[in-house]
């Protein structure tokens, strides 16, 4: 079984090293997905036969009306659920072979996860929110302060870091919800209608600052929507209709070559030898 052991280690320098090496790699590839689940006596097929390929560094709407597998998607490749039938390739290689350790770490450090309901701890500050889970990576307390500090200035809330999540507004604390995905500097941000509970002006706040993390700091980012404005950000569109996508320029050729463990461990060696 193939696993990405070297990709996962804790060498800082070596992850930034294979990041690069895997840059033209689909950040996804997802192949003839299937997920059900019951409800009462009901079986209900979520995603029927999903193939697709998501690149890097691209800002990516699901839209489509409430119940056609939107967020099921997102689930399934935030690790949140498990896959039944078929594949997602997460930079290449097959996520079903990952040990239950290896996709916490995966949710961990290279995953960021933002809802409509912010989910921020109400008795910690912002800055201490944004803290909250690179400290559990085991970061320096240096680098938590400058990692939180440049992920509040870039969502424009870094004079409001000692304030608590219930003295600030909707829009406010969804920000600070995206400043904690964005200082785990994530490979992707997989975002659940982050829009939907704020007014236009907000939610295109919001768009703009997901933009530019797309632009300049080249992380890719996925987010469900049913917001005309939201689509309007992004460079590929993809409309989820009764469990099946509708992907326009994202058809799977399964052309991007997958990396070999093999590679990964030569590659590795060298870095942190």
């Amino acid at each position: 079984m193939i696993v990405l052991y070297f990709f996962l280690s804790s060498c800082y320098t070596e992850r930034d090293y294979l990041v690069g090496f895997l840059k033209n790699t689909n950040l996804f590839s997802v192949r003839n997905l299937t997920f059900s689940y019951t409800l009462g006596a009901r079986k209900i097929i979520a995603l029927k036969g999903i193939s697709i390929e998501i690149p890097q560094q691209q800002l990516i709407t699901l839209s489509g009306p409430s119940g056609s597998g939107k967020s099921t998607f997102l689930h399934l490749l935030g690790l949140i659920e498990s896959v039944q039938e078929g594949s997602i390739y997460f930079l290449g290689e097959d996520m079903a072979g990952y040990s239950y350790q290896q996709q916490n770490r995966i949710r961990k450090e290279y995953i960021g996860l933002v809802f409509q309901r912010f989910h921020l701890i109400p008795v910690l500050t912002v800055e201490e929110n944004v803290a909250y889970f690179l400290l559990r990576m085991g970061l320096s307390r240096k680098e938590v302060k400058k990692r939180v500090e440049h992920a509040l200035r870039l969502v424009g809330l870094y004079e409001h870091r000692h304030k608590k999540p219930f003295t600030l507004s909707g829009g406010q604390r969804q920000r600070v919800a995206l400043a904690r995905a964005i200082a785990k500097r994530p490979k992707v941000i997989l975002a659940d209608e982050p829009t939907a509970n704020l007014d236009q002006e907000t939610g295109k706040q919001i768009m703009q600052i997901l933009r530019k993390m797309v632009d300049l700091e080249g992380i890719s980012i996925v987010i469900s929507t049913h917001d005309p404005m939201v689509m309007g950000y992004a460079d590929h569109q993809i409309h989820v209709t009764d469990g099946r996508l509708e992907d326009g320029d994202l058809s799977p050729s399964f052309a991007k070559k997958s990396v070999s463990a093999s590679n990964l461990q030569e590659r590795s060696l060298n870095t942190c030898s």
